[in-house]
């Protein structure tokens, strides 16, 4: 049985090494030595992503009769792009640094005045992390030691590069070099990716890689009416890759340059209660994090305050999920109103409205938008699976074991077979016996290389909720299995009937 002992705090650095060893995500092109902001999924890594998201699909669109599903193209129209506003505005701030080369992104670029009895005697910087203020501090009070300067420092006072002051650039060090005089002041940079479609290399042939999936679901609006036998209110659900040149990607696969999202747009009456239609997707987004194994204890929410939000946005909440690098943003709800259907009505001279049959009369419908990436949640999941604890075995030996008590929903193993001797052939043939009929429905492992006790870690690293092994009871007995647990480590007898029970239920 496991000791419990509070929670290891867990790292990315032991999240990263785990996802490498046991095949979650590699680094795409490794043997080159790797493409900054771009991730492979290995064996296991591309079940549980795949878990993660036909349980969304299913939950949000299969078992709801509002919402319907459709895959639009990663290259569209260029002027669809145009009309959202993405090819003048899909922006982020950019600061270059001039000697390293080194891009950093404005506003995650931390500065502060390094302020001795009332007067500024210099500049520090970081780059934005879960403890930004205590870094800059500590580089505050380097920076007195080393010039010698004597006096009271006074606490930093962070402030991002967006907020730099033209005669205070000059002066801010580089986090590339630690000298100040070498950043550039912040500009724009377009994060779409450029390609062209056709034989043709010119302005003609310019297209782009989706930033969103959003899109795709609002200028195929008028096709899902005129073709799905739809009614207010509704939803169209998409699942698919978009691409961001991201200046700065970090924080492994949580911010890529590709990644994958899962976007639904639901479409309501121009006056029907928006805030009530919002609050009620916020909540089903949070309960369906809950459904799949996210504590609620690091879950939490934030709401865009008014001056921050777009000028057609009535409203944005994030759901939000600690992570080992900081409280950072999970799940966006954003209310837009019907900003985006106007848009392409006007660009594309094609009417995107609905009839109203009480009132008689065409409308453009609002929309409330939930837009989550797979590869945070997945990325989620693994944080709050992990868990490293000491253990006893059999002979009452400590060890640590890792494990990964991912929901039995998203495991991308759900059950593993395990014969006790690999050198009994009546074992071995009923392992097998059982593991074809598992494969069937569900994804089953089958091991029987080693001691079983290391074939229990091997499982629990990886999140397989249960093991089922076949011994000398089942075969000159009553046919049940030994089923071990991985969170509690328990075991009991179970027959096959049960056994396929437990994973019907459990495993939906």
């Amino acid at each position: 049985m496991a000791d419990t002992p509070a929670p290891a705090e867990v790292t990315m650095d032991n999240l990263v090494a785990l996802a490498k060893r046991r095949g979650f995500v590699f680094q795409s092109s490794e043997i080159y030595g790797g493409l900054n902001g771009f991730f492979d999924y290995g064996p296991l890594g591309v079940e549980l992503k795949k878990n993660i998201r036909d349980c969304w699909w299913n939950d949000m669109v299969r078992r709801r009769d509002d919402i319907v599903g459709i895959e639009s193209s990663i290259i569209m129209h260029p002027k669809v792009w145009e009309a959202s506003g993405h090819v003048a505005g899909f922006t982020d701030p950019l600061v270059d640094c001039k000697v390293s080369k080194q891009r950093f992104r404005a506003d995650q670029l931390f500065f502060a005045p390094v302020v001795v009895d009332g007067k500024t005697v210099g500049y520090v910087s970081a780059l934005e992390s879960e403890k930004t203020t205590e870094d800059l501090q500590a580089a505050a009070e380097t920076f007195k030691r080393k010039k010698a300067i004597q006096g009271t420092l006074a606490p930093v006072q962070p402030r991002d590069m967006t907020e730099a002051q033209p005669d205070e650039i000059a002066l801010i060090p580089s986090p590339a070099t630690g000298e100040p005089g070498s950043l550039t002041p912040p500009r724009a940079f377009n994060m779409m990716f450029e390609t062209h479609v056709g034989p043709l290399r010119d302005s003609s042939s310019v297209a782009y890689l989706r930033p969103e999936t959003a899109q795709g679901m609002f200028v195929d609006f008028k096709n899902v009416v005129d073709t799905g036998r739809v009614k207010l209110p509704f939803g169209i659900a998409q699942v698919g890759k978009s691409f961001r040149n991201e200046i700065t990607p970090r924080n492994f696969i949580f911010r890529s340059r590709e990644f994958e999202q899962m976007e639904m747009e639901y479409f309501i009456h121009e006056d029907a209660d928006w805030k009530k239609a919002h609050d009620e997707w916020i909540e089903w987004c949070r309960q369906w994090l809950l459904s799949i194994g996210l504590p609620e204890s690091h879950l939490s929410l934030y709401q865009h305050p008014k001056e921050k939000l777009s000028f057609y946005s009535k409203g944005t909440t994030d759901i939000m999920f600690k992570y080992p690098f900081g409280v950072q943003e999970l799940w966006g709800i954003a209310a837009r109103g019907n900003y985006d259907l106007t848009q392409h009505a006007q660009a594309s001279g094609k009417p995107q409205e609905i009839f109203d049959e009480a009132t008689k009369k065409k409308f453009v419908p609002h929309v409330i938008e939930p837009a989550v990436g797979t590869d945070r949640i997945f990325l989620a999941v693994l944080c709050a699976a992990y868990a490293e604890e000491d253990v006893k075995d059999e002979k009452g030996n400590v060890e640590k074991r890792t494990v990964l008590r991912l929901s039995p929903r998203i495991a991308p193993v759900k059950v593993a077979v395990l014969p006790l001797l690999k050198n009994k052939e009546q074992l071995v043939g009923r392992a097998k016996e059982l593991y074809a009929k598992l494969k069937r429905k569900y994804a089953a492992f089958y091991d029987e290389a080693g001691a079983i006790g290391r074939r229990y870690r091997r499982q629990d690293e990886i999140g397989t909720p249960w093991c089922v092994t076949i011994d000398f009871d089942t075969i000159e007995k009553d046919g049940t299995f030994t089923l071990r647990d991985r969170d509690t480590m328990e075991q009991k007898r179970i027959s096959e009937a049960e056994l396929f029970a437990l994973l019907d239920e459990k495993v939906y």
